[in-house]
């Protein structure tokens, strides 16, 4: 998951709920789908989090300008 792109993983998530909404899998399925797309909801929190630091960053420096 670590080289996946913000895109590449909101892509798998919306995959995943797509399947989990269909209702096809067994409950193992079910709940190994979640895990992973609770995995890949924090990896993009975690993403944006550091985007918008990013951002805070070049806007403070801009003011110092």
């Amino acid at each position: 998951m670590e080289n996946m792109t913000y895109e590449e993983a909101v892509k798998k998530l919306e995959e995943i709920v797509s399947q989990l909404e269909n209702g096809d899998l067994t409950l193992e399925e079910s709940i190994k789908l979640y895990e992973e797309s609770s995995l890949l909801s924090a990896y993009c929190s975690d993403l944006l989090n550091k985007a918008e630091a990013k951002i805070k960053e070049f806007s403070q420096k801009d003011k110092e300008e």
